[in-house]
């Protein structure tokens, strides 16, 4: 029985865009996508009744976090996380490695994998490859990362050399653990800033990969044309016939870009994280709600969104909730900016079966620089 398939039913000739399904056993996800993240088995602010009515088609629970708190032994034992977080459409979770160095104040790796002390606590764990994997059979997602090494923009071409080659190892040892058929794993593509070390990590991932691959290290405070500069060096060297998933990036620009240089999946926290600060994405550019100018705006968030927040609520409104510090401001703002990243992706998708990719994004552009004015 075949649990993972993908059809890629359209390629842009020009920028080389692509539209597809990937078949997975919660459901069928069309691509390009935006995928929601719900760190803690939830995306903060919104219900899945909420997700699902907006189009969400997938989302993202995180391994590290999940591992410490509720633990994945619950969650194996309350049925797997689509039922714990009842969420019936498919689930990716990553392997918790980058929070594992960003979060935790002291981590120390080795060839076995990593230690580290937990943000909540203070306690020590270990993750191994094989230990992430168990993890992630236990919470049941339907996509799975492997333990990887995440190198810092800035690290020097012999520390990214080793951190990629610990990474390819690390992949070997969660392929030969991993059992279950009915979860994909993806190969993360890491070497930092270096074209060379980029390639070099492909080509040893190549031979994992069965389902889809993931390109992981990006967007983490790189100039953005330094990121589209690797992903032009590695778009054709990518295998065609499974998705591919640029980790952590999410901005409306970027999800643009990376769909013209052939990127089909695409997560962030940024949605949501903005609109709990107030801040809007929308079709005109940012929109600061609690700017002073909005105080007496009675005009809809994005007059191109028909979103529940566009259709029912003005900027002034908008602005109240969130100068008084009331939740529904950041609901309604997390619902919007969901709704808005999905109808670009489709935007996106249409485009590319009508063979204008880029005429959409140079509209996507002349409307975002309507907000600057």
């Amino acid at each position: 029985m075949a649990y993972f398939s993908f059809e890629l039913q359209k390629t842009d000739p020009e920028t080389g865009a692509r539209a597809g399904i990937l078949h997975t056993p919660h459901g069928d996800i069309e691509t390009p996508v935006y995928m929601p993240v719900g760190t803690q088995a939830t995306v903060k602010g919104l219900l899945p009744r909420d997700l699902e009515a907006i189009g969400s088609q997938i989302v993202l629970s995180n391994t590290y976090h999940l591992y410490l708190r509720p633990g994945d032994g619950l969650i194996k034992n309350a049925g797997g996380l689509h039922t714990f977080m009842n969420w019936k459409r498919p689930i990716l979770t990553d392997s918790g490695g980058f929070q594992v160095f960003s979060l935790s104040k002291l981590n120390k790796i080795t060839e076995d994998g990593v230690t580290f002390s937990s943000h909540i606590d203070g306690s020590y764990h270990t993750f191994t490859p094989e230990k992430v994997m168990e993890i992630e059979h236990n919470l049941g997602s339907d996509i799975m990362m492997p333990l990887d090494v995440c190198s810092e923009y800035g690290y020097t071409h012999a520390e990214a050399e080793k951190a990629m080659h610990t990474t390819l190892r690390w992949l070997e040892r969660a392929y030969r653990v991993h059992d279950r058929p009915e979860q994909a794993l993806f190969p993360i593509v890491q070497g930092n800033f270096y074209k060379d070390l980029r390639r070099r990590s492909l080509e040893g991932s190549l031979p994992f990969v069965k389902h889809g691959i993931a390109i992981g290290g990006l967007s983490v405070g790189e100039p953005k044309p330094l990121m589209y500069e690797l992903l032009d060096e590695l778009q054709p060297l990518l295998p065609t016939d499974v998705p591919r998933y640029l980790m952590g990036v999410g901005s409306p620009d970027c999800l643009v870009e990376g769909v013209m240089r052939g990127v089909d999946m695409f997560d962030c926290v940024l949605a949501t994280r903005v609109a709990r600060n107030g801040m809007a994405l929308t079709s005109r550019g940012k929109v600061v709600v609690r700017n002073g100018k909005y105080k007496e705006d009675l005009s809809p968030l994005d007059p191109d969104c028909d979103c529940y927040c566009c259709r029912n609520y003005t900027k002034a409104y908008l602005r109240h909730l969130n100068n008084v510090g009331e939740m529904t401001g950041a609901i309604l703002l997390s619902l919007h900016n969901i709704s808005y990243l999905h109808s670009l992706m489709r935007g996106l998708r249409e485009s590319i079966f009508g063979g204008y990719v880029k005429e959409f994004a140079k509209e996507f552009y002349e409307k975002q620089r309507l907000g600057e004015n």
